[in-house]
């Protein structure tokens, strides 16, 4: 049953998939849910057997104590999942994001030619923000694949769970996933220093002492790459000087300016004709964006994407205005997925 609904999902080209007791299974199809109806509602039995059949012994017990688990599934050699299980009203729930055995290029991805240049970058920090579910691991990974393709260095990613899984090219990579390999994101990152890396992947920026390592690890030579739930560039520099007293700001703001390469800002808007295509707001650092973290002047920041296209920035809305008139995506889609929709609508005039 578990195997069916798996590739189910496969052959309608679903992102994720939910299992929750008192509905059939639910799919997200082009960014919608979808029931499917041919199926019988799950009931609490099935809906937890589902759940824990997709889990290790390992995993089950940590579940069970823990009430919520990621983890991530491979369905015979055939297509991988990143799984969270989760209770809710005593029930247990499931949810599943399909992770593609290919890893696809910055350019299959429709991802701006701009985001090459991080590929070849020998040192930085370099950020992939946006809402959750809205392609941060997949253009990472794509970054990721364009350096083991092109250089001989040695990648270490930290994940929770490992997601795409990295074939060595020209590059070494190292995959360490979060409960198997180590037991936090700010330890593994602390013990990749003795690692020999060139390259640090860490999957999410979930504490003040794992950001901060990251921004020393970029300043002593290494290229690091990382995600954070954030909608903006500005936003990004907020979050992160804010996650430190006032007492390490200034610090924080100094090295920041200093190691910062760029943001990434991304959003999957509904195709026309189907699918998702993403839209990206572009920061790099350059003399004026590090000046203005540094005299806190992060306000200050949108002006600067906005007014700095030539030298290789994008705002959201000349992104979102971009595949508009292309006519790629509907306006009333792209309105709904910028964050000055009045200055979109002028734009798209």
């Amino acid at each position: 049953m578990l195997k069916k609904l798996l590739e189910e999902a496969i052959s309608k080209e679903a992102s994720d998939i939910h299992i929750s007791v008192g509905h059939p299974p639910i799919l997200r199809v082009d960014g919608s849910l979808t029931y499917l109806f041919d199926w019988d509602r799950l009931s609490s039995e099935t809906a937890r057997k589902m759940t824990l059949d997709l889990m290790s012994e390992a995993q089950r017990e940590r579940f069970l104590d823990d009430k919520e688990i990621d983890f991530s599934y491979d369905l015979e050699g055939k297509a991988r999942f990143r799984a969270n299980a989760y209770f809710q009203s005593g029930e247990v729930s499931c949810s599943l994001r399909f992770v593609p055995d290919k890893i696809k290029s910055i350019e299959e991805l429709n991802l701006p030619i701009i985001l090459d240049n991080f590929s070849k970058a020998k040192q930085g920090f370099v950020l992939v923000t946006g809402p959750s579910s809205h392609g941060k691991s997949t253009t990472l990974a794509a970054i990721i694949e364009r350096i083991n393709e092109t250089r001989f260095d040695h990648i270490i990613t930290i994940e929770d769970p490992i997601e795409y899984i990295f074939k060595d090219k020209k590059a070494l990579i190292d995959q360490r996933e979060m409960y198997v390999d180590t037991a936090s994101f700010s330890k593994a990152l602390r013990s990749s220093f003795r690692q020999d890396p060139d390259v640090i992947m860490v999957g999410e920026m979930r504490d003040p002492q794992t950001i901060a390592t990251a921004i020393t690890a970029a300043e002593t030579g290494h290229l690091v790459f990382s995600t954070l739930h954030t909608n903006s560039a500005s936003q990004t520099v907020h979050r992160i000087i804010d996650s430190f007293s006032s007492e390490q700001q200034k610090q924080v703001k100094a090295q920041l300016s200093g190691c910062l390469l760029g943001i990434i800002s991304q959003r999957l808007i509904p195709r026309k004709g189907g699918g998702l295509i993403p839209a990206c707001e572009i920061m790099l650092n350059n003399p004026a964006v590090g000046n203005l973290i540094r005299d806190d002047k992060i306000h200050e920041l949108d002006l600067v994407i906005e007014t700095s296209r030539e030298k290789g920035m994008i705002s959201l809305n000349s992104s979102l205005a971009e595949l508009v008139k292309k006519d790629e995506v509907s306006l009333e889609n792209a309105l709904s997925y910028s964050l000055d929709p009045h200055g979109l609508k002028r734009m798209c005039q």
